[in-house]
């Protein structure tokens, strides 16, 4: 008896250990109904049989609180809850992402430890709670068995028309498997929406002869968000860098104008923003990413292949097959692999950004004789955020890369930096600064009056970076020899420099496309 209750009391922490990590708050939820109904039941079932009942009770158990951890990390990284339906295929990303840091070996080697502790997990759940059916129950414990298995039944139905007549009592594996079904429901109805969406988008490219002969150079900075200008702990790095590129590039003749727009996601996944930016579609999952993809509408890419222009993508980050790239439709897709880099990978980072911008300039732009539309990826700002690594003063030093071996073993490995996450957040600031001051170096030398660089990030970092409250925005930073091109952006909002006003964002990176054609496709 005593050794049932105790598996009841483990089990109860077990399921409530997600709602903890999640809402915190222990001394409001320290009951978790199934643990109760769950113990009373398997304390009054005979021994020797119904034996198929545990192992279906473990599995969901196992399942529920998986998936309650899963929705913990989810909300860490991305600040939303767990979508299994969107986020499963996103497991494929999460090891080539310990791939990156820790290596081949150790990515498996944490994959399969995770896979055994799992799985030990359920054996030792279901030996538990084989415990309580070693011997028949006395009358009295029966009795009080059964009045736990109605009062635990009653307070779950309550709860599933949501009324709590117990505070403290929760139901979390009912609550998150329920959750999980209505997102189910929720997902299929915003497919269907989206499809009309998309049926009544454009169904043609749209040229834009404003833009006619000048190179378009779309670049996106990773996880450079709102919070690096705003937020005390990253600003005091961040704004003295952009103060210090307002007035370089003002030196160099350009011209710069600034605003906020908001990222349809946070912490990651990057492509749903360089989607969203390019379809003027806000593309905020990875189905409704396929969807746009698979139905053939026009975005930016034919937009500016319409102007005449040659249309690429650089994506350094880019290391295996690549199907949506040939989905977009660019003429010229550069992923790593076609990036003449004779330098070592930054741990997740295969190539630093200065050497992204210079393989651009040098073999890319340099020989091109059409006007380009590129897109281009600088990911050096992407997590880990070690080793941080200057800038080269002479832009020639950096040749093949094969000068940044200097900094591969530069700085703390990632499984040592990230035990401290102050310091984590303080080679976030560094992170961006570098991407920004390689960025700045690169405009000041090589754009020019024909030229539109639109610099902006991607989106803000983690919640467990900035915090829950830190919003979506990201700046833009649009740059150009030609003032008259930073014109329309300035009506809309956009105020001279590069330190955007005090204002939220006014629109979301979707909007992008559409203001192109209204500001420059007459």
């Amino acid at each position: 008896m005593l050794r049932l209750l105790g598996v009841a009391v483990l089990l109860n922490l077990l399921l409530l250990l997600p709602l903890w990590l999640r809402f915190g708050e222990i001394s409001t939820r320290w009951v978790a109904l199934e643990a109760v109904l769950i113990g009373a039941l398997v304390l009054l079932l005979p021994a020797g049989r119904l034996g198929w009942l545990r192992p279906l009770l473990t599995l969901i158990v196992l399942v529920a609180v998986l998936v309650g951890f899963g929705d913990v990390a989810t909300h860490l990284a991305f600040g939303r809850s767990l979508n299994l339906y969107l986020d499963v295929p996103l497991l494929r990303s999460v090891f080539h992402l310990l791939e990156g840091n820790l290596g081949i070996w150790a990515a498996w080697a944490a994959s399969l430890t995770a896979l055994l502790v799992i799985g030990f997990g359920g054996w030792a759940l279901n030996c538990g709670l084989r415990i309580g059916q070693q011997q028949s129950p006395g009358v009295a414990v029966a009795l009080v068995a059964v009045l736990l298995v109605v009062a635990s039944t009653a307070l779950m139905a309550a709860q599933w028309h949501h009324h709590r007549w117990l505070p403290v009592a929760r139901a979390p594996a009912m609550d998150t498997l329920r959750f999980q079904g209505q997102q189910l429901v929720d997902t299929h109805r915003a497919h269907r929406d989206f499809s009309s969406r998309m049926a009544a988008a454009p169904t043609q490219a749209t040229a834009l002869p404003g833009l006619t002969g000048r190179d378009v150079l779309l670049v996106f900075v990773e996880s450079y968000g709102a919070s690096a200008l705003r937020d005390p702990r990253f600003s005091e790095v961040v704004v003295p860098r952009l103060e210090e590129m307002a007035q370089r590039l003002e030196a160099a003749g350009l011209s710069v104008a600034t605003g906020m727009l908001d990222a349809p996601i946070r912490g990651g996944q990057s492509w749903l923003a360089h989607a969203s930016s390019l379809g003027g579609l806000e593309i905020d999952n990875s189905l409704w990413y396929r969807l746009m993809l698979e139905s053939g509408r026009p975005t930016l890419v034919d937009d500016f292949r319409a102007t005449g222009h040659r249309t690429l993508t650089v994506m350094p980050a880019i290391t295996m097959a690549w199907p949506e790239g040939v989905a977009y439709g660019f003429d010229e897709i550069h992923a790593a692999a076609d990036i003449d880099y004779a330098g070592p990978p930054l741990n997740w980072v295969t190539m630093p950004d200065q050497f992204t911008l210079h393989h651009f300039e040098q073999r890319i732009r340099g020989p091109a004789v059409e006007p380009l539309f590129a897109q281009i990826a600088l990911i050096s700002s992407h997590a880990p955020w070690t080793p941080i690594i200057p800038v080269l003063d002479n832009w020639d030093d950096v040749g093949d890369g094969s000068i940044f071996y200097r900094w591969e073993e530069a700085g703390d490995p990632p499984d040592v930096l990230w035990q401290d996450m102050e310091r984590v957040r303080d080679h976030y600031a560094l992170s961006i600064d570098y991407a920004l001051h390689a960025s700045a170096r690169w405009a000041e030398a090589f754009v020019d009056d024909d030229t539109l660089l639109i610099l902006l990030g991607d989106h803000p970092p983690a919640p467990l970076i900035v915090g829950d409250d830190a919003g979506f925005g990201v700046p833009v930073h649009v740059i150009s020899g030609d003032a008259r091109l930073l014109d329309p952006f300035l009506a809309r909002g956009f105020v001279p420099g590069m330190l955007p006003g005090t204002g939220e964002a006014s629109a979301g990176l979707d909007a992008l496309r559409g203001w192109l054609h209204e500001d420059f496709g007459r």
